[in-house]
């Protein structure tokens, strides 16, 4: 993540900053209610926005904690799952829809992945989260 500029930036700016799609960013995030309002001035015709605190909307609601994971360690679906969050049959079911990569070791009955697998996997995973009931 590059470092937020000092005066407002524009969806598509915020969303190159953060590595995501622009339509992500005008769809989904800048609806959540959470969302800081424009600055009054505009840049051509798009709004613009505080860099600070579209950080903090993005860190409270769409931010991704990473999990610590050795790199070298082989980790089972349960695993990953309690280290993660994302559950053992998420993943399974992913591995058969190609949307998981195959298991580095199969030579156990629990088929698992190493560290490095799993970073890598979760690095290009959409953030799934419910909104509050």
């Amino acid at each position: 993540m590059v470092e937020p500029p000092t005066e407002g930036e524009t969806l598509r700016e915020i969303a190159a900053r953060h590595g995501r799609a622009y339509n992500t960013l005008r769809n989904q995030w800048s609806r959540h209610p959470d969302w800081p309002d424009p600055l009054p001035e505009k840049r051509g015709r798009s709004y613009v926005y505080d860099p600070a605190a579209v950080d903090r909307v993005i860190a409270e609601h769409f931010g991704r904690e990473s999990a610590e994971l050795e790199p070298r360690r082989l980790y089972t679906a349960r695993e990953i799952e309690s280290l993660t969050g994302v559950t053992a049959g998420t993943i399974r079911a992913d591995v058969s829809r190609g949307r998981w990569p195959a298991p580095d070791d199969t030579s156990e009955r629990a088929h698992r992945w190493s560290g490095e697998t799993v970073t890598t996997a979760l690095t290009a995973r959409r953030g799934y989260r419910r909104s509050p009931e």
